[in-house]
């Protein structure tokens, strides 16, 4: 899994989050008059606006020694500002002694191997055992407090039963970085997500992109769907790589039994939607395999695999989940040096097992 490493030659102006305690600013003689909140937020890039506009409806900040707690209070130039940093308020989930794959980390962030069956926010039914609160004690004592609260910056997700990489900020520099990259979709930037996915059928065409709204499910609350109106724009580009299940010149096999059985599909994002793979490949006629959400219609499918190959049935028995697997992440380093973070990670051994046992298909 390789990764570029940071050039300690490179210019390190960008600063660290700041620690707990007085920030003393001195505005310039020369400056403009300006609102308070974005005088801040020029000369303390680490905090977000919004942070620092919460800290000064806190009361901890003052203006020429008078408290101040107007976000849009003009200041002006030769002013002295002092900004009483507190320390990050410990977050509510709990530091948990889980056993993480860490492919990189800095200061700023922590790039990691996600397993399936680990979920990534603590939430209902799963208060415990989730990544957060891995991080939280893989962290300890190295995260600055993003947003006020001592948490690791959550900027995108995997599903439970997806696995693959995943980037974490540290700083609140970083998860306002890293948070920008992904909202722009790598559309004006180095951001790359792509996954390997190991579908019903073959498609229509070879490579193609899906484009539809994705909203949530009116038949059933707990999945999305391509619908009509109301949902939000998801872009999804896809390439078969591999088939699976062609059969050969001249075998005597019968007609319901030919064609290719299943396909290995490269899927790369321009958005980042709830299931959207799972959704776009299901939308098109080609579900996941192992996805009983969105591939439920295709069980006869499994049917068949056990009579024609009983080795793939039992490999995506054991697999026990979506085939689904975040293989590539790429996106600029929150440091501001421009250097591109470029990460590949190898199918995990379920699902390599599943693509292998297919093979023999052929």
């Amino acid at each position: 899994m390789p990764a570029d490493d940071l050039d300690e030659t490179e210019d390190e102006s960008a600063a660290s989050a700041p620690t707990a305690g007085p920030i003393d600013i001195e505005i310039e003689a020369e400056a403009s008059a300006e609102r308070l909140d974005a005088a801040l937020a020029r000369r303390i890039p680490s905090l977000s606006r919004s942070r620092l506009k919460a800290l000064i409806g806190e009361g901890r900040v003052t203006l020429d020694g008078t408290l101040v707690t107007e976000a849009s209070r003009k200041i002006n130039a030769g002013g002295r500002i002092v900004v009483d940093l507190p320390a990050p308020a410990v977050a509510k989930p709990e530091p948990e002694d889980i056993p993480l794959d860490i492919v990189h980390e800095d200061d700023d962030v922590v790039v990691l191997m996600k397993p399936a069956g680990l979920v990534v926010h603590p939430g209902a039914g799963n208060a415990s055992g989730t990544l957060v609160n891995a991080l939280l004690h893989h962290c300890k004592g190295s995260l600055s407090g993003i947003g006020g609260v001592e948490r690791p910056g959550i900027v995108h997700r995997l599903d439970k039963d997806t696995s693959g990489l995943m980037v974490v900020a540290k700083t609140d520099r970083a998860h306002q970085s890293l948070a920008a990259q992904f909202a722009d979709h790598g559309r004006t930037g180095p951001l790359e997500r792509a996954y390997h996915a190991v579908v019903w059928g073959v498609p229509k065409y070879m490579e193609g992109t899906i484009t539809t709204q994705i909203g949530r499910d009116p038949r059933n609350r707990q999945a999305m769907a391509a619908v009509k109106s109301g949902g939000r724009e998801a872009i999804t580009h896809f390439r078969v790589l591999e088939t699976f299940g062609a059969p050969r010149p001249g075998a005597k096999i019968r007609e319901a039994e030919a064609g290719p059985v299943a396909s290995l599909v490269e899927c790369s994002l321009e958005t980042g939607r709830t299931h959207q793979i799972r959704v776009h490949m299901a939308e098109i006629g080609h579900p996941l395999l192992g996805d009983d959400l969105y591939g439920s219609g295709f069980r006869t499918k499994l049917d068949k695999l056990e009579r024609i190959a009983p080795e793939a049935a039992e490999a995506l028995k054991a697999l026990n989940r979506q085939a689904l697997h975040a293989f590539l992440l790429a996106f600029a380093h929150p440091s501001g040096r421009k250097k591109v973070m470029r990460f590949e990670a190898e199918m995990p051994e379920d699902m390599e097992r599943l693509v292998e046992a297919l093979r023999t298909l052929d």
